[in-house]
Protein backbone atom coordinates (compact mmCIF):
# COMPACT_ATOMS: atom_id res chain seq x y z
CA UNK A 1 0.00 0.00 0.00
CA UNK A 2 1.74 3.17 -0.85
CA UNK A 3 2.64 5.71 1.67
CA UNK A 4 -0.26 8.74 1.69
CA UNK A 5 2.25 12.13 0.71
CA UNK A 6 2.42 14.40 4.15
CA UNK A 7 0.33 17.75 3.17
CA UNK A 8 1.81 20.63 4.61
CA UNK A 9 -0.06 23.53 5.61
CA UNK A 10 0.11 26.73 3.97
CA UNK A 11 2.33 28.97 6.27
CA UNK A 12 0.06 32.36 7.00
CA UNK A 13 1.08 35.81 6.46
CA UNK A 14 0.21 38.78 8.75
CA UNK A 15 -2.93 39.59 6.42
CA UNK A 16 -3.81 36.08 6.54
CA UNK A 17 -4.18 35.61 10.36
CA UNK A 18 -5.96 39.39 10.23
CA UNK A 19 -8.63 38.68 7.94
CA UNK A 20 -8.95 35.11 9.36
CA UNK A 21 -9.74 36.54 12.72
CA UNK A 22 -12.06 39.67 11.57
CA UNK A 23 -14.30 37.12 9.43
CA UNK A 24 -14.88 34.88 12.66
CA UNK A 25 -12.87 31.45 11.09
CA UNK A 26 -12.39 29.52 14.43
CA UNK A 27 -9.43 27.77 12.46
CA UNK A 28 -7.80 31.29 11.66
CA UNK A 29 -8.45 32.14 15.34
CA UNK A 30 -6.75 29.00 16.84
CA UNK A 31 -3.94 29.26 14.71
CA UNK A 32 -3.33 33.04 15.79
CA UNK A 33 -3.65 32.00 18.98
CA UNK A 34 -0.74 29.22 18.50
CA UNK A 35 1.36 31.84 17.15
CA UNK A 36 0.94 34.52 20.04
CA UNK A 37 1.76 31.29 22.43
CA UNK A 38 4.65 30.83 20.29
CA UNK A 39 8.49 31.68 22.25
CA UNK A 40 10.19 31.19 18.54
CA UNK A 41 11.30 35.16 18.79
CA UNK A 42 10.66 34.94 14.63
CA UNK A 43 6.81 34.23 15.29
CA UNK A 44 6.74 36.76 18.68
CA UNK A 45 7.29 39.46 15.86
CA UNK A 46 4.57 38.39 14.17
CA UNK A 47 2.17 37.78 16.85
CA UNK A 48 2.67 41.35 17.78
CA UNK A 49 1.93 43.04 14.24
CA UNK A 50 -0.85 41.10 14.02
CA UNK A 51 -1.92 41.93 17.49
CA UNK A 52 -1.67 45.54 16.52
CA UNK A 53 -3.54 45.37 13.59
CA UNK A 54 -6.59 43.78 15.48
CA UNK A 55 -6.39 45.68 18.80
CA UNK A 56 -9.06 48.42 17.50
CA UNK A 57 -11.20 45.57 16.67
CA UNK A 58 -11.15 44.41 20.45
CA UNK A 59 -12.64 45.43 23.71
CA UNK A 60 -15.99 44.95 23.01
CA UNK A 61 -17.24 41.70 24.92
CA UNK A 62 -17.78 40.61 28.63
CA UNK A 63 -14.75 39.43 30.34
CA UNK A 64 -15.74 36.78 32.87
CA UNK A 65 -13.37 34.94 35.13
CA UNK A 66 -15.04 31.88 36.75
CA UNK A 67 -13.08 29.73 39.98
CA UNK A 68 -14.69 27.30 42.71
CA UNK A 69 -13.79 24.92 44.81
CA UNK A 70 -12.79 21.67 43.95
CA UNK A 71 -15.87 19.67 43.03
CA UNK A 72 -18.12 22.09 42.60
CA UNK A 73 -18.83 21.39 38.60
CA UNK A 74 -16.94 24.41 37.15
CA UNK A 75 -17.38 22.55 33.86
CA UNK A 76 -20.73 21.53 34.23
CA UNK A 77 -21.68 25.33 34.81
CA UNK A 78 -19.78 26.77 31.70
CA UNK A 79 -21.17 24.03 29.73
CA UNK A 80 -24.63 24.90 30.80
CA UNK A 81 -24.02 28.68 30.91
CA UNK A 82 -22.18 29.07 27.89
CA UNK A 83 -24.41 26.90 25.66
CA UNK A 84 -27.45 28.85 26.86
CA UNK A 85 -26.09 32.19 25.81
CA UNK A 86 -25.04 30.88 22.66
CA UNK A 87 -28.39 29.74 21.42
CA UNK A 88 -29.57 32.88 22.57
CA UNK A 89 -27.27 34.31 19.78
CA UNK A 90 -24.31 35.12 22.02
CA UNK A 91 -20.93 34.02 20.69
CA UNK A 92 -19.47 32.51 23.96
CA UNK A 93 -15.10 31.62 24.08
CA UNK A 94 -13.62 29.77 26.85
CA UNK A 95 -10.33 30.04 27.86
CA UNK A 96 -9.41 27.07 30.02
CA UNK A 97 -6.50 27.44 32.15
CA UNK A 98 -5.08 24.21 32.02
CA UNK A 99 -2.15 23.34 34.59
CA UNK A 100 1.03 22.13 33.46
CA UNK A 101 2.93 19.30 34.91
CA UNK A 102 5.86 21.32 37.18
CA UNK A 103 8.05 17.99 35.90
CA UNK A 104 7.49 17.49 32.48
CA UNK A 105 5.86 20.82 31.38
CA UNK A 106 3.11 18.44 29.71
CA UNK A 107 -0.98 19.33 30.01
CA UNK A 108 -3.95 17.29 30.16
CA UNK A 109 -6.15 19.83 27.75
CA UNK A 110 -8.86 18.05 27.94
CA UNK A 111 -11.69 21.34 28.08
CA UNK A 112 -13.17 19.98 24.96
CA UNK A 113 -13.86 16.70 26.53
CA UNK A 114 -15.63 17.54 29.39
CA UNK A 115 -17.59 20.81 27.60
CA UNK A 116 -18.81 18.40 24.89
CA UNK A 117 -21.58 20.14 24.14
CA UNK A 118 -20.42 23.55 24.16
CA UNK A 119 -17.63 22.41 22.37
CA UNK A 120 -19.74 21.88 19.12
CA UNK A 121 -21.58 24.45 19.09
CA UNK A 122 -21.00 26.82 16.12
CA UNK A 123 -21.22 30.48 18.62
CA UNK A 124 -18.36 28.73 20.68
CA UNK A 125 -14.57 28.74 20.88
CA UNK A 126 -12.90 26.22 23.56
CA UNK A 127 -9.47 26.78 24.08
CA UNK A 128 -7.50 24.92 26.70
CA UNK A 129 -3.98 26.81 27.39
CA UNK A 130 -1.84 25.61 29.70
CA UNK A 131 -0.10 27.50 32.07
CA UNK A 132 3.99 26.24 31.57
CA UNK A 133 4.53 27.46 34.90
CA UNK A 134 3.29 30.69 34.77
CA UNK A 135 3.05 32.50 38.36
CA UNK A 136 -0.30 32.36 39.24
CA UNK A 137 -1.31 29.52 37.37
CA UNK A 138 -2.63 31.48 34.55
CA UNK A 139 -1.71 31.05 31.01
CA UNK A 140 0.97 33.71 29.42
CA UNK A 141 -0.81 34.72 26.91
CA UNK A 142 -4.27 34.79 28.34
CA UNK A 143 -4.68 38.21 28.32
CA UNK A 144 -3.87 38.13 24.31
CA UNK A 145 -5.91 35.46 23.41
CA UNK A 146 -8.74 37.55 25.37
CA UNK A 147 -7.93 40.49 22.51
CA UNK A 148 -7.74 37.94 19.67
CA UNK A 149 -11.64 36.37 20.68
CA UNK A 150 -12.80 39.73 20.86
CA UNK A 151 -11.76 40.55 17.43
CA UNK A 152 -12.84 37.73 16.27
CA UNK A 153 -16.74 38.62 17.10
CA UNK A 154 -17.14 37.00 20.88
CA UNK A 155 -18.70 38.91 23.10
CA UNK A 156 -18.39 37.32 25.97
CA UNK A 157 -15.60 35.73 27.30
CA UNK A 158 -14.99 33.01 29.81
CA UNK A 159 -11.57 32.48 31.37
CA UNK A 160 -11.75 29.71 33.50
CA UNK A 161 -8.87 29.26 36.56
CA UNK A 162 -7.41 26.41 38.04
CA UNK A 163 -8.61 27.38 41.27
CA UNK A 164 -5.89 27.48 43.11
CA UNK A 165 -3.64 29.97 45.25
CA UNK A 166 -2.56 33.22 43.31
CA UNK A 167 -4.34 32.15 39.98
CA UNK A 168 -7.71 33.47 41.47
CA UNK A 169 -6.53 36.63 41.89
CA UNK A 170 -4.52 37.48 39.19
CA UNK A 171 -7.35 36.06 36.64
CA UNK A 172 -9.53 38.77 39.09
CA UNK A 173 -7.32 41.50 37.61
CA UNK A 174 -7.38 40.66 34.15
CA UNK A 175 -11.46 40.05 33.90
CA UNK A 176 -14.58 42.64 34.26
CA UNK A 177 -16.53 40.27 36.62
CA UNK A 178 -14.86 37.74 38.74
CA UNK A 179 -17.55 34.91 40.01
CA UNK A 180 -16.99 32.24 42.36
CA UNK A 181 -18.81 29.17 42.57
CA UNK A 182 -19.81 27.22 45.77
CA UNK A 183 -20.86 23.93 47.25
CA UNK A 184 -24.32 23.98 49.32
CA UNK A 185 -23.24 23.36 52.82
CA UNK A 186 -22.32 26.44 53.82
CA UNK A 187 -20.93 25.84 57.21
CA UNK A 188 -18.08 23.34 56.33
CA UNK A 189 -17.90 25.98 53.70
CA UNK A 190 -17.39 29.09 55.47
CA UNK A 191 -14.63 27.11 57.61
CA UNK A 192 -12.47 26.84 54.72
CA UNK A 193 -13.06 29.94 52.73
CA UNK A 194 -9.90 32.25 52.05
CA UNK A 195 -11.04 36.18 53.20
CA UNK A 196 -9.50 37.31 50.42
CA UNK A 197 -11.63 35.17 47.78
CA UNK A 198 -14.31 37.39 49.22
CA UNK A 199 -12.85 40.57 48.97
CA UNK A 200 -12.35 40.50 44.89
CA UNK A 201 -15.60 38.29 44.29
CA UNK A 202 -18.10 40.38 41.84
CA UNK A 203 -20.28 37.82 42.62
CA UNK A 204 -20.89 33.90 44.62
CA UNK A 205 -23.18 31.47 43.03
CA UNK A 206 -23.61 28.25 44.88
CA UNK A 207 -24.05 25.50 42.65
CA UNK A 208 -26.21 22.29 42.91
CA UNK A 209 -29.04 23.39 44.26
CA UNK A 210 -31.00 20.56 43.30
CA UNK A 211 -32.48 17.21 44.71
CA UNK A 212 -31.94 17.03 48.72
CA UNK A 213 -28.82 19.90 48.21
CA UNK A 214 -31.68 22.77 47.35
CA UNK A 215 -32.19 23.70 50.98
CA UNK A 216 -28.96 23.52 51.65
CA UNK A 217 -28.10 25.56 49.07
CA UNK A 218 -30.49 28.27 50.36
CA UNK A 219 -29.37 28.34 53.38
CA UNK A 220 -25.46 28.19 51.88
CA UNK A 221 -26.88 31.72 50.06
CA UNK A 222 -27.82 33.22 53.84
CA UNK A 223 -24.62 32.66 55.21
CA UNK A 224 -22.48 34.10 52.43
CA UNK A 225 -24.71 36.98 52.21
CA UNK A 226 -24.03 37.62 55.96
CA UNK A 227 -20.18 36.65 54.95
CA UNK A 228 -19.61 39.13 52.88
CA UNK A 229 -21.42 41.68 54.89
CA UNK A 230 -18.11 42.40 57.04
CA UNK A 231 -15.60 42.19 53.63
CA UNK A 232 -15.26 45.85 51.82
CA UNK A 233 -16.19 44.99 48.15
CA UNK A 234 -13.84 45.75 45.38
CA UNK A 235 -16.23 48.16 44.20
CA UNK A 236 -18.44 50.97 45.75
CA UNK A 237 -20.91 51.04 42.86
CA UNK A 238 -21.43 47.19 43.41
CA UNK A 239 -22.44 44.91 46.27
CA UNK A 240 -21.99 41.31 45.28
CA UNK A 241 -24.56 39.48 45.21
CA UNK A 242 -25.18 35.94 46.65
CA UNK A 243 -27.26 33.42 43.97
CA UNK A 244 -28.10 30.02 43.68
CA UNK A 245 -28.35 27.37 40.46
CA UNK A 246 -28.15 23.89 39.36
CA UNK A 247 -25.94 23.70 36.42
CA UNK A 248 -27.36 19.96 35.89
CA UNK A 249 -30.64 21.09 35.49
CA UNK A 250 -30.10 24.93 33.56
CA UNK A 251 -31.71 26.18 36.56
CA UNK A 252 -30.86 30.10 38.02
CA UNK A 253 -28.33 30.55 35.03
CA UNK A 254 -30.65 33.50 33.29
CA UNK A 255 -30.77 35.11 36.90
CA UNK A 256 -27.08 35.07 36.93
CA UNK A 257 -26.80 36.92 33.96
CA UNK A 258 -28.92 39.67 34.50
CA UNK A 259 -27.04 39.96 37.64
CA UNK A 260 -23.74 40.21 35.02
CA UNK A 261 -25.88 42.77 33.00
CA UNK A 262 -26.67 44.72 35.85
CA UNK A 263 -23.21 45.12 37.16
CA UNK A 264 -22.14 46.06 33.67
CA UNK A 265 -24.92 49.06 33.02
CA UNK A 266 -24.10 50.19 36.99
CA UNK A 267 -20.22 50.50 36.57
CA UNK A 268 -20.39 52.13 32.89
CA UNK A 269 -22.59 54.76 34.22
CA UNK A 270 -20.21 55.48 36.97
CA UNK A 271 -17.10 55.36 34.47
CA UNK A 272 -15.62 52.79 36.78
CA UNK A 273 -15.56 50.00 33.73
CA UNK A 274 -13.41 51.60 31.48
CA UNK A 275 -11.27 52.86 34.41
CA UNK A 276 -10.77 48.61 35.45
CA UNK A 277 -9.84 48.29 31.55
CA UNK A 278 -7.18 51.38 31.75
CA UNK A 279 -5.74 49.57 35.02
CA UNK A 280 -5.88 46.34 33.46
CA UNK A 281 -3.70 47.43 30.53
CA UNK A 282 -1.36 49.29 32.80
CA UNK A 283 -0.96 45.86 34.81
CA UNK A 284 -0.58 43.97 32.43
CA UNK A 285 2.51 46.04 30.87
CA UNK A 286 4.54 46.50 33.66
CA UNK A 287 3.47 42.28 34.17
CA UNK A 288 5.26 41.76 30.68
CA UNK A 289 8.16 43.93 31.78
CA UNK A 290 8.78 42.03 35.14
CA UNK A 291 8.54 38.57 33.52
CA UNK A 292 11.30 39.71 30.48
CA UNK A 293 13.64 41.74 32.86
CA UNK A 294 13.58 38.07 35.18
CA UNK A 295 14.18 36.58 31.93
CA UNK A 296 17.23 38.58 30.73
CA UNK A 297 18.84 38.35 34.02
CA UNK A 298 18.30 34.58 34.34
CA UNK A 299 20.16 33.81 31.04
CA UNK A 300 22.67 36.63 31.35
CA UNK A 301 25.98 34.91 30.79
CA UNK A 302 27.64 36.60 33.44
CA UNK A 303 24.53 36.30 36.43
CA UNK A 304 24.93 32.31 35.12
CA UNK A 305 28.33 32.27 35.82
CA UNK A 306 27.87 33.00 39.65
CA UNK A 307 24.49 31.61 40.32
CA UNK A 308 25.45 27.83 40.50
CA UNK A 309 27.66 29.33 43.66
CA UNK A 310 25.07 31.74 44.89
CA UNK A 311 22.12 28.92 45.29
CA UNK A 312 24.32 26.86 46.94
CA UNK A 313 25.63 29.17 49.65
CA UNK A 314 22.11 30.09 50.01
CA UNK A 315 20.69 26.47 50.69
CA UNK A 316 23.62 26.02 53.05
CA UNK A 317 22.76 29.03 55.23
CA UNK A 318 26.37 30.90 54.24
CA UNK A 319 24.79 33.59 52.80
CA UNK A 320 21.47 35.61 53.53
CA UNK A 321 18.58 35.62 50.91
CA UNK A 322 18.97 39.56 50.61
CA UNK A 323 22.36 39.37 50.09
CA UNK A 324 22.71 36.86 47.14
CA UNK A 325 19.86 38.48 45.88
CA UNK A 326 21.83 42.35 45.86
CA UNK A 327 24.95 40.40 44.55
CA UNK A 328 23.05 38.62 41.69
CA UNK A 329 21.06 41.77 40.83
CA UNK A 330 24.44 44.14 40.85
CA UNK A 331 25.85 41.67 38.69
CA UNK A 332 23.13 42.29 36.18
CA UNK A 333 23.05 45.92 36.28
CA UNK A 334 26.95 45.91 35.91
CA UNK A 335 26.08 44.11 32.89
Amino acid sequence: MPERPIVKRRRLTVDDYVSGVLSGQRGALARAITLIESSNPQHEAMAQEVLRQLLPHSGGSMRLGISGVPGVGKSTFIEAFGTGLCDQGHKVAVLAVDPSSSRTGGSILGDKTRMSELGVNENAFIRPSPTAGTLGGVARRTRETMLLCEAAGYDLIIVETVGVGQSETTVANMVDFFLVLMLPGAGDELQGIKKGILEIADMIVVNKADGPNANKARIAVQEYTRALRIVTPRSENWAPPVAYCSALEKAGLDNIWSLIGQFRSKLQESGEFDERRQRQQLDWMWAIIEQELISRMRNDPKVRAELADTEQAVADGRLPVRSAASKLLGIFRTE
